[in-house]
């Protein structure tokens, strides 16, 4: 069973905006270094670097081969009470190149980016190839993908580095300072992180790509101490492919005193109850029980058995396919990498396929898997699904869960509660676990109101539920409409060997899910 608690799921979250590339001589620290300066290539040379090892890979005898010449920016920050805890600026530079020969892949990069040393870069993915294909007990075969010449930019209105660091520490402790004017309130703590991703892709095929990819994200949270107990409450502006018009947006401080104020309440409020209960769960709750429940059997190479790394395998099998009732006819699970702002719509995965929105599960019915070029044809398909990315040019591309969400419904948030006679309302991140096989879970949230006879009530503490994957997708009986969406990112999900760090969104709208297991998660 793999756990994680809230707090470690939103520090890593915001973290991993400044993590997942390697910057050169480390991160940069602002407050003791200042930030690193790397001087940028041109556009046109960094499309002839692309060009010479792709040209190369074609004379090693490469049958396929793809290059990402990749620079990152990454910013983040945090702040505890009165004080900056964190203030973090890197940048990353370098060359990625992969090689299919012998029907195996090849994989090679650096961070000199230079024409000798990209030729021996891609020299070296072609060697590799050939040597892991004395090992293989298949060929690799891709399914086939149009032949792309494009330019992709997040659409961002305020850059968010453009926005002084002074500015957004200030913004940080001045939450802070709201908080903890609650009595109660012990601990108040913010962060920050935004991340600037500037790609050129080539291939031995003629894809031709230059990608932009912008993000952002801000939080905050509020520790309640009374009566020996501890209590937190937090509030989010999640991780968004958008600039810093999106933490604008979220109005941090507007929201400081409220979320402080709950904190406080629930501190003292009673712990939750026992038995079954109808939940009716908020989008930033469904993002990770979508994620875990959902996102991860559907990456089609742990349904096969070749993945298992940080979250095991899959209870899901492709002859399941079009036969397994994942759910009641009201969900429809949808990878869909084209909705905008979500963080794997970028245009083009790291593969050069063109960003595509495919059916997870249609009306309750299991119908797909997040693919790959080389996974899409083991079951079937014509194309990839465009979830092919590596968190760094220094890491190969890997299959990731897709921006996989739970589609909206017809139904008002208000019109559930009434229509819901005992239940909890659960909003927000809290501890979960779940089995290797993403079968089995027990999920926790970090805000509870108790709802009796169609009425919101009281608000509870420590409360967690449990369920069998499909038999809790069973149990949804309503998914409000698309007033009630949101886009919830996810901003550190492990998977491979070595490690990488990817970020994907789940969005929903609230949900009603029936006669659930409820345990208390204290005494």
């Amino acid at each position: 069973m793999k756990e994680v608690d809230r707090r470690s799921f939103l520090r890593d979250s915001a973290l991993a905006v400044a993590g997942g590339t390697l910057a050169l001589g480390g991160a940069a620290d602002l407050l003791a270094r200042g930030a690193v300066s790397l001087e940028p290539l041109s556009a046109d040379v960094s499309r002839g670097l692309c060009a010479l090892a792709v040209a190369t890979l074609r004379k090693a005898g490469a049958s396929y081969g793809d290059v990402r010449l990749i620079r990152y920016r990454d910013q983040s920050m945090g702040t505890r009470d009165e004080r900056v805890t964190y203030a973090h600026d890197s940048e990353s530079y370098g060359i990625g190149i992969r090689a299919l020969a012998g029907g195996a892949w090849g994989f090679a990069a650096t961070n000199l980016v230079t024409e000798s040393e990209v030729v021996r870069a891609a020299r070296e993915a072609v060697a590799v190839a050939r040597a892991s294909a004395l090992a293989k007990t298949d060929d690799v075969r891709l399914a086939g993908e149009p032949i792309h010449k494009d330019v992709f930019h997040t659409p961002v209105e305020i850059d968010p580095f453009s926005v002084p660091l002074d500015e957004k520490l200030a913004l940080l402790l001045r939450v802070n300072e709201i908080m903890k004017k609650t009595p109660t309130i012990s601990v108040a703590e913010g962060f920050m992180g935004f991340s600037r991703k500037h790609q050129f892709f080539a291939s031995t095929e003629g894809a031709d790509l230059e990608l932009v990819v912008v993000r952002s994200s801000a939080g905050f949270s509020a520790t309640a101490v009374a009566d020996g107990d501890s209590q937190e409450r937090s509030y989010e502006a999640g991780l968004l492919n958008a600039g810093w018009e999106h933490v604008a947006k979220h109005d941090l401080a507007g929201n400081a005193a409220r979320i402080a104020a709950e904190a406080a309440e629930k501190v003292k409020a009673p712990n939750g109850p026992e038995g079954a209960y109808d939940l009716i769960l908020d989008p930033v709750h469904l993002c990770l029980t979508i994620h875990e429940s959902a996102g991860h059997p559907s990456e089609l190479d742990r349904a096969l058995g070749w993945e298992a790394n940080y979250a095991g395998t899959s209870f899901l099998t492709p002859d399941q396919l079009g036969k397994l009732r994942y759910g009641s006819k009201h969900v429809n699970i949808v990878a869909d990498n084209e909705r905008p702002g979500s963080l794997a719509s970028t245009g083009y995965d790291d593969e050069g396929v063109k960003c595509r929105k495919e059916d997870i599960v249609r009306d309750g019915m299991f119908v797909g898997f997040s693919t790959t070029r080389e996974f899409a044809p083991k079951i079937g398909r014509a194309r990839s699904v465009g979830s092919c990315r590596a968190d760094s040019w220094s890491s190969i591309p890997i299959l990731r869960i897709a921006n996989v969400g739970l589609e909206p419904g017809d139904a008002k948030l208000t019109d559930l509660i009434a229509d819901t006679k005992k239940g909890i309302i659960i909003e927000g991140s809290g501890s979960w676990s779940i089995d290797q096989k993403r079968y089995n879970f027990q999920f926790g949230g970090d805000a509870f109101w108790e709802i009796e006879n169609g009425k919101k009530t009281r608000m509870l503490k420590n409360v967690l539920y449990q369920g069998i994957t499909p038999e809790f997708w069973a149990s949804c009986d309503a998914v409000c409409d698309a007033s009630h969406w949101r886009p919830i990112g996810v901003g550190s999900c492990g998977k491979g060997q070595p490690s990488q760090s990817g970020q994907m969104t789940h969005g929903s709208a609230n949900a009603r899910f029936r006669n659930v297991s409820v345990v208390k998660a204290k005494a």
